[in-house]
């Protein structure tokens, strides 16, 4: 996938905005877009996304989202959304802590992990109703195949259960496998422990939420129990479904790890 830009032919608003800032490329997470971590003195610190306009992926999406959610969940706040023929740009205002993913908050696993439930349940008691953004199962599976046909979908980057295989046999698995139910609430979209920002222990806010919307709840329970598992250990998963109160529907959550081998 081509990545190109350079910071002096950034958008004209977009360059005012950054010049007097310092930038530090932000390597977490396996996304299109690529993240900068922008600092400058007696200025608040910044995150500048830049995404190609071939990566299947919207910024723009983001915005809207987050312009949505302000006043309703601790989002960063989308500050310019500007595009050009290369790419799309999105400036963002920071969340102070760490992502949840960082070792110096793994000294207490059990403590991450109450945070990143609790974080969870009020982002599934945010009131669906009237909620414009939509990530149901038609919508999700629809652009899975979309995004397949496109060659978009990374198959060296699929869970190693399914390495070796091909995105046509599993995206026919998905439709095999498709819930006949959806118990919906609005939902993060891409709950992983990266996504999730602590500060003194206690929850800040959320990122990266292109995919936000509303969707079946396991949608988010699926990735983030796949998301404590390699990054804190097999033995803290089944804490997670007991702190939301539910009993896994391991249905549902294989169904939704292996849909997400197609974003």
């Amino acid at each position: 996938m081509s990545f190109k830009f350079n910071r002096q032919s950034l958008p004209p608003a977009l360059r005012q905005m950054v010049s007097d800032y310092r930038w530090r490329q932000n390597h977490i997470g396996m996304t299109s877009a690529k993240v900068f971590h922008l600092t400058a003195q007696n200025k608040n610190s910044l995150y500048l996304k830049i995404n190609p306009q071939n990566s299947g992926c919207s910024l723009l999406q983001e915005k809207l989202r987050l312009d949505w959610l302000e006043n309703r969940l601790p989002v960063p706040e989308a500050l310019l959304f500007a595009e050009d023929e290369n790419n799309e740009y999105l400036l963002l205002s920071e969340i102070p802590g760490l992502a949840a993913i960082e070792d110096s908050l793994k000294n207490d696993v059990p403590q991450i992990i109450g945070e990143l439930v609790n974080g969870l349940k009020m982002i599934h008691e945010l009131p669906k109703e009237n909620c414009p953004f939509s990530t149901r199962l038609e919508y999700k599976i629809e652009a899975a195949r979309e995004r397949m046909s496109k060659g978009l979908v990374e198959q060296e980057d699929f869970d190693d259960e399914r390495q070796g295989r091909d995105g046509a046999d599993i995206f026919r698995e998905v439709l095999a496998t498709k819930p006949p139910d959806e118990d919906l609430v609005f939902t993060h979209g891409d709950y992983c422990v990266p996504n999730v920002i602590i500060e003194n222990g206690k929850l800040s806010g959320f990122v990266d939420l292109a995919e936000a919307g509303v969707a079946d709840r396991y949608q988010d329970l699926a990735l983030l129990t796949r998301s404590v598992c390699r990054n804190f250990g097999k033995e803290f998963e089944e804490s997670v479904f007991e702190l939301y109160g539910v009993e896994p529907d391991w249905r549902k959550i294989n169904f939704f790890r292996l849909l997400d081998e197609f974003f």
